[in-house]
C-alpha cells in the first residue's frame, strides 16, 4: 500500500499538476461572448493596401491612436508577449486600427519590428477619428477611446466575429492591457489558449484537423 502511495507521489501527482497548470485557470471552460458579431472593416485598407477582414481569423484587435508612436512600447510588448507565440498559426491575425495621418509612425514601427519578427499576420488598418470612435461604439465595451481615438487595450474576437472575455463580475475582462507584461503574459495568454483549444477541439470532433491551428 506505501509503495503504491510512493509511486503516485513520484510519478503520477507531477504529471497531473503540471497538466492542471499548464492549462491554466480557464483552461477547462469555454471563453464567454462579451459582444456578438461585430462589424467587420469594410473597406479600410492596411499599410500594404491590402483589404482585411474579420471573418474566419482569429483576431487581436487593437486601437493605437494618434499617439501611436510615443506608446510603441505597449506594441512591442504584445509583440513579444502573445505575437511571437501564435504568428506562424495561418488562422491568427493582429490588426491595429490606427487614425489617417499616421502611416509614416507606424511605418517606421513596422520597420523595427521586422529587424527581429516575421510580419506577416501584423495589420494597421486607417480610418477616420469619426469612424474608429464610430467603429469602437458598436463593440458595446465599458471600457472608452481616449482623446487621440486609442487604447492600451486589445481584445480577443474569434472567427464568427464575437468579442470574447471574461463575464463574472469579480473577474470580468473585455480587453488586456499592452502597457502590463503580466497580464498580458498571465490574463490574455490565458485566455487566448482557451480561444485555440476550442477551435483545435471542434477539428478533432469533426475528424477535420488542420495544420492551421
Amino acid at each position: 500500500m506505501k509503495k503504491n502511495i510512493v509511486l503516485f507521489v513520484l510519478f503520477v501527482l507531477p504529471i497531473v499538476a503540471y497538466l492542471f497548470f499548464a492549462t491554466g485557470v480557464n483552461g477547462f471552460t469555454k471563453l464567454p461572448v462579451i459582444t456578438p458579431k461585430v462589424n467587420d472593416f469594410g473597406d479600410w485598407k492596411s499599410l500594404d493596401g491590402k483589404k482585411i477582414t474579420l471573418n474566419d481569423k482569429i483576431t487581436v484587435l487593437g486601437f493605437g491612436g494618434s499617439s501611436i508612436l510615443e506608446n510603441r512600447g505597449n506594441l512591442f510588448n504584445l509583440n513579444q508577449k502573445i505575437y511571437q507565440r501564435y504568428h506562424t498559426f495561418k488562422d491568427v491575425q493582429f490588426v491595429m486600427i490606427c487614425p489617417l495621418g499616421t502611416e509614416s509612425d507606424i511605418k517606421s514601427i513596422f520597420d523595427a519590428l521586422e529587424e527581429f519578427t516575421d510580419l506577416a499576420q501584423w495589420h494597421f488598418l486607417f480610418a477616420t477619428p469619426q469612424e474608429i470612435n464610430s467603429y469602437y461604439s458598436q463593440l458595446k465595451l465599458v471600457g472608452k477611446l481616449d482623446a487621440n481615438a486609442g487604447t492600451p487595450d486589445v481584445y480577443i474576437l474569434d472567427k464568427e466575429r464575437n468579442l470574447r472575455g471574461r463575464k463574472k463580475v469579480k473577474d470580468y475582462k473585455e480587453g488586456y492591457s499592452t502597457f502590463s507584461p503580466a497580464e498580458l503574459s498571465n490574463e490574455m495568454l490565458d485566455d487566448f489558449k482557451v480561444i485555440l483549444y476550442e477551435y483545435r477541439a471542434a477539428l478533432k470532433k469533426n475528424r477535420n484537423a488542420t495544420k492551421q491551428l
